[in-house]
């Protein structure tokens, strides 16, 4: 099985850094990379670009609301049309820092707030993914299971690759626990690694509530910011390669099986 490993990244600001960007390049196959909305900014969206390419890692945009102070995970009133164009801006300048890189923007991925509210909301969703589209109907769509963003991917042409958090509980609905539910976010990484195997071995998940459902994915995410996030994506490397997986980044991956 060929398996995407993917972090995001690229998530400190001026001086300030926040994990371990480097080290965790040399683990993972794909880094979503913050556009200066909910954290980063462009010397450190070029810093992580070269260092992606050095890696032979893919680079994403993580496109977010543009919060800084509340690292995109505050839900914020803005008229659709306006946060379509926040998503091409963002899109725009990953893209334009990874060419002048010698790189290329590969995929996009939905950050926190903003990311929650698409995949749960088709009329949301519809519109961020055809400017997505009209600035390239080749990127890939990295997401958590969502009807409403994959049927807006397949309405607008794009490819989606489902991503699976390894460290965030589920709803029976397949999409994510809200952050302020106790547990949403699951920091002991036996129990994360054991979520991991059972993906890996049956393709399902136990939700919040306990019940098992089916999980297709491409990619397996680790937070960056996450305490511990390095140790985590070495244990879950070893998990995949364990059981004979490989790591491929999901544009190689979609690419082999075009």
């Amino acid at each position: 099985m060929d398996i995407d490993l993917n972090a995001d990244l690229g998530e400190g600001y001026g001086p300030w850094r926040m994990g371990e960007d480097e080290a965790m390049l040399s683990l993972i196959s794909s880094a979503n990379v913050a556009c200066g909305f909910h954290a980063g900014d462009s010397l450190i969206m070029d810093r992580t670009a070269r260092l992606a390419l050095q890696h032979g890692v893919d680079v994403g945009a993580h496109v977010s609301f543009p919060d800084r102070q509340g690292f995109g995970r505050r839900l914020m009133q803005i008229d659709t049309a306006e946060l379509a164009t926040m998503v091409t801006y963002q899109l725009g300048a990953m893209a334009g820092i990874a060419r002048a890189a010698g790189h290329r923007l590969t995929h996009m991925s939905f950050h926190g707030a903003l990311g929650n509210l698409a995949a749960a909301d088709a009329s949301l969703a519809d519109p961020l993914l055809r400017a997505i589209a009209a600035f390239d109907p080749a990127i890939i769509i990295s997401s958590s299971s969502s009807a409403a963003i994959e049927g807006a991917a397949e309405r607008c042409g794009l490819r989606v690759a489902s991503a699976f958090l390894a460290d965030r509980a589920y709803t029976d609905e397949g999409l994510l626990v809200p952050r302020k539910l106790p547990d949403s976010v699951i920091k002991d990484e036996a129990a994360v690694l054991a979520r991991v195997r059972r993906l890996l071995q049956d393709g399902t998940v136990v939700t919040y509530s306990g019940h098992v459902i089916a999980m297709p994915m491409r990619s397996i995410l680790v937070h960056g910011d996450t305490p511990g996030a390095m140790a985590l994506a070495r244990a879950i490397r070893a998990e995949i390669e364990g059981g004979g997986g490989r790591i491929v980044p999901i544009s190689q991956q979609m690419a082999a099986s075009a």
